[in-house]
């Protein structure tokens, strides 16, 4: 399925059969010659099919093939007549980025990275199916599927000024735990406060290059050489099993025989069950809040015994992405209510949009595209100009070029760890396994995705960090 190149960086899949409306690429010729090489192109046609869907079938510069929908993809679904899909959020709900910025300059932390990292490592449990340090009891999980960040907070972990600084204020207060499964609550509960597996890290970092001073001034972030601290993880097993769960309700009730693909199985926005799910899936995405709200409590309190201080570690912002929310667009001239399905994709609202947070409000929502171990991460800014062409969304990483399977057969964890050294970035891991599945090559080239972000106006590019230290699952 070859799509018709509109733009430098804009590329277009002509609506036909039983698509509804068009789909939308937004690459270069460098990163289209990897999307080209699964069935991302697919995925995205298949989407547009979608009953309710507006304008367009999105691709985001660092697509790649998902469940359903691309990793990447976006899709705004009327909320009148508009379906839900899981498929179009993700199995990890609300896996998202939070941002520190410290007061240290990188010459002072790089004498104690390695003890910084052990200690990160030993506070922040990671891994496939490890357990946290806090085990909750039912009514503790219902209580915090309800609050969010709110409930972490209410038990000593971080600061108000944290929620202030959180997407959604750390929490959805359309979250309703009663519509979650036993089987989710059981997995859930052992994990919070724990960093999981696969592309899930926590990293030490420095900021390499500023490239909007006044825009890196009001984010907290002044110079080179400063310090920053990121963690990228989600919702565990309990969005796993929220997904699952409903997904299989879905194909029961409405079957998917009519879709171009049985992944793409949906609801009525509007229907009982699909409203089910989408509150399921606001506390999915309390949980991811609470879970990174914990590990901000413990990042600090890593810099604080290694460092002697956690003064200065001020949280500039925290982003969801694999996430449906209800927003009003321009749609065809006129503002509709849609429900914006961003599957491996940041909202990258601009100044004064109603949900952006209120210290940024005249700037514009931060928004976080991190990238693989031993690359660069970006701090961008939302624009006006992404309202118009994506729903306000844009690239949530550098996604991945090779599948985890492939990259475990090409590198060797030792060996991908030594050459990072070589480059003064080193890396504690629960595995050589998760060391090798995450290597650089295994993912596109992030500084070509965040170069399409900011020359579309996805989103524009603000900062450059680069790590010094990772902790992987």
């Amino acid at each position: 399925m070859e799509p018709k190149k509109i733009s430098e960086n804009e590329w277009e899949i002509p609506k036909s059969g039983g698509m509804k409306v068009a789909a939308k690429i937004f690459a270069s010729e460098k990163l289209m010659q990897k999307i080209r090489q699964d069935r991302t192109l697919m995925q995205a046609a298949n989407v547009a099919h979608l009953q309710g869907i507006q304008k367009f079938s999105y691709v985001m510069p660092d697509a790649h093939e998902g469940y359903g929908f691309p990793i990447g993809g976006v899709a705004a679904m009327s909320t009148e007549d508009g379906v839900i899909s899981p498929g179009g959020i993700g199995y990890d709900i609300n896996c998202g980025v939070r941002l520190l910025r410290t007061d240290w300059a990188a010459e002072e932390v790089m004498p104690k990275i390695k003890e910084l990292l052990n200690e990160l490592f030993n506070q922040v449990p990671s891994g496939v199916g490890r357990g946290g340090q806090t085990k909750l009891s039912k009514d503790e999980m219902l209580e915090m599927l309800a609050k969010g960040s709110r409930w972490s907070l209410q038990h000593g972990y971080g600061k108000q000024e944290d929620l202030d600084a959180t997407e959604e204020y750390g929490y959805l207060k359309k979250a309703e735990p009663s519509f979650v499964s036993e089987s989710a609550i059981a997995r859930g509960r052992p994990q919070l406060g724990t960093l999981g597996a696969g592309n899930h890290f926590l990293e030490v970092q420095k900021v390499d290059e500023i490239y909007d001073e006044k825009t890196a001034a009001a984010f907290g972030i002044e110079k080179p050489g400063q310090v920053t601290v990121m963690v990228h993880c989600g919702s565990r097993g309990f969005g796993h099993q929220v997904a699952s769960d409903y997904i299989k309700q879905m194909e029961k009730k409405y079957g998917f025989e009519k879709l171009p693909d049985r992944e793409l199985v949906n609801a009525p926005f509007n229907s009982e069950l699909g409203q089910r799910y989408f509150k399921a899936m606001c506390a999915g995405m309390n949980y991811a809040f609470a879970n990174r709200q914990m590990i901000a409590h413990w990042m600090r309190a890593s810099f604080r015994k290694v460092m002697g201080t956690d003064e200065g570690m001020k949280q500039v912002y925290d982003v969801c992405h694999n996430i449906a929310k209800v927003e009003k667009h321009n749609v065809n001239g006129e503002q509709m209510e849609v429900c914006v399905h961003r599957k491996g994709a940041t909202r990258s609202f601009g100044p004064g949009r109603e949900e952006v947070n209120e210290m940024y409000k005249g700037i514009g929502q931060p928004v976080f595209i991190p990238g693989s171990m031993s690359t660069a991460s970006y701090v961008l800014v939302g624009t006006d100009e992404a309202e118009e062409i994506s729903f306000s969304s844009t690239a949530h990483g550098a996604g991945r070029a090779m599948s985890r399977a492939e990259a475990i057969r090409s590198f060797r964890g030792e060996k991908v760890a030594a050459e990072m050294e070589k480059l003064s970035i080193f890396v504690k891991a629960a595995s050589w396994k998760g060391i090798a599945e995450e290597a650089a090559p295994a993912y596109k080239d992030i500084n070509e995705v965040v170069k399409v972000s900011n020359d579309i106006g996805l989103g524009k590019a603000v900062a450059r960090l680069v790590p010094l230290g990772v902790v992987k699952g």
